[in-house]
């Protein structure tokens, strides 16, 4: 079993940054893979970042060159750092641990608006 809990979301105004972090406990040499999506209302869940063991990363093409995701193996934390916000970039961001079985945090809010 794993959980996952991330943290960092909140109100920013366009052209401002935020950085997400997710804490993963539990079973984590169970994880493989790392990723953030997010779920705008009305829309499906996305991928926004994914991040391998062994450290590889694969952004959507919106958020190229804005978004970088990283990872402290130590702190057993994957981090999603967010430059050059916009307002499309609202939305719930979900943190997503896979391994064998994937796992899901609760989601943290990040609304974009002046």
């Amino acid at each position: 079993q794993v959980q996952l809990v991330e943290s960092g979301g909140g109100l920013v105004q366009p052209g401002g940054s935020l950085r997400l972090s997710c804490l993963a406990s539990g079973i984590i040499v169970s994880i493989n893979h790392m990723g953030w999506y997010r779920q705008a209302p009305g829309k499906q869940r996305e991928l926004v970042a994914r991040i391998t063991t062994s450290g590889s990363t694969n952004y959507a093409d919106s958020v190229k060159g804005r978004f970088t995701i990283s990872r402290d193996n130590a702190k057993n934390t994957v981090y999603l750092q967010m430059n050059s916000l916009k307002p499309e970039d609202t939305a719930v961001y979900y943190c997503k641990a896979e391994g064998i079985v994937a796992y899901w945090g609760q989601g943290t809010q990040v609304t974009v608006s002046s």
